[in-house]
């Protein structure tokens, strides 16, 4: 991409870009779409133009950045609550030993646990999506800003992370009819990695994360504001925070840790939105499991005592 910027006449601009070799390196399939090409190419002697001041390259892509991974985002909660729509409405009717699926007690922490993340998910996109528009406004809110910055690159990094798994799970829960083409699942599992790689893969959103730290220390002074408007909310939160805290202050092998960091502020950004907005039942579940860390490693692992009817209901499609 190129913008003119003034310089130089439209025809010697048209007399360059007419020079420009682009060589076709290869040709193929889409993973996702068998039917979709992709396409590698190679510029050779390319004219282009500066869109903006020499050594500012991030800076001034990280605006169209922003959006994209935005957009990522919302493909990946929009992924999950396709996935988690389909195995509770596959649970629903379904039956096994004497019950339907959605009243057998293991298949219930598993969709309960499927539709935590879903619902984190949403609720996360919609605050980014906010914060997005405000700051497109042209107003001068900082915090709103930074919360933009860095919210968006962490949530990037892990609900599209996250998204593969969830598919992979809810198409288990509708058996080997979730592997046969007509339901719909193995296109959304095929899907599932893509938005993960788009705009920075996991290691590039985590380490985008720590340079908007170094770079821009005002973003992460507006993230920890947002994670603060939820202390006090439950103590298993505060105390996910303060962790969170001391993992910064430690800056030997930052680089190493990066997933890590990145993955708890993630988690915090949900959790925090969670208490403030959501409901009691899926907060409680949620900073239970992911931030308290009562919990196992599959879906299916929700510690007990939890409100799963209120979880599934709100899951629930009504057919």
């Amino acid at each position: 991409m190129a913008t003119m910027n003034g310089r130089g006449s439209r025809a010697s601009r048209r007399r360059e870009a007419e020079t420009t070799a682009m060589l076709v390196e290869a040709l193929g399939s889409s993973g996702a779409w068998g039917d979709q090409g992709a396409t590698e190419v190679e510029y050779e002697d390319a004219v282009g133009w500066l869109v903006g001041d020499e050594g500012r390259g991030v800076p001034t892509i990280i605006e169209m950045v922003n959006m994209t991974r935005l957009d990522c985002a919302i493909m990946a909660a929009g992924g999950m609550r396709v996935g988690v729509a389909n195995a509770i409405h596959h649970a629903t009717h379904r039956a096994a030993f004497g019950k339907r699926l959605l009243e057998q007690p293991a298949m219930i922490n598993v969709l309960a646990d499927l539709a935590v993340d879903s619902e984190a998910a949403t609720t996360v996109v919609m605050r980014l999506a906010g914060a997005v528009d405000r700051t497109a406004r042209g107003g001068d809110d900082r915090r709103e800003a930074g919360v933009r910055r860095v919210g968006l690159a962490v949530t990037k990094y892990w609900l599209c992370k996250r998204l593969s798994t969830h598919v992979a799970e809810a198409l288990e829960c509708l058996g080997g009819n979730g592997y046969v083409e007509d339901s719909g699942m193995p296109r959304l599992y095929r899907e599932a990695p893509l938005v993960s790689i788009w705009e920075g893969s996991g290691n590039v959103a985590a380490l985008d994360t720590l340079r908007a730290m170094a770079k821009e220390p005002e973003t992460i002074e507006a993230f920890f504001d947002e994670l603060g408007l939820a202390a006090g909310a439950d103590p298993r939160y505060d105390d996910a925070l303060a962790l969170l805290r001391k993992e910064l202050f430690d800056v030997d092998d930052l680089q190493y840790r990066a997933r890590r960091i990145v993955e708890r502020m993630a988690l915090l950004l949900q959790g925090g939105l969670l208490l403030r907005h959501g409901v009691p039942a899926v907060a409680d579940a949620f900073v239970g499991s992911r931030l308290a860390g009562d919990w196992g490693v599959a879906y299916g692992t929700l510690p007990s005592g939890l409100d799963t009817a209120t979880i599934l209901d709100r899951a629930r499609v009504d057919d």
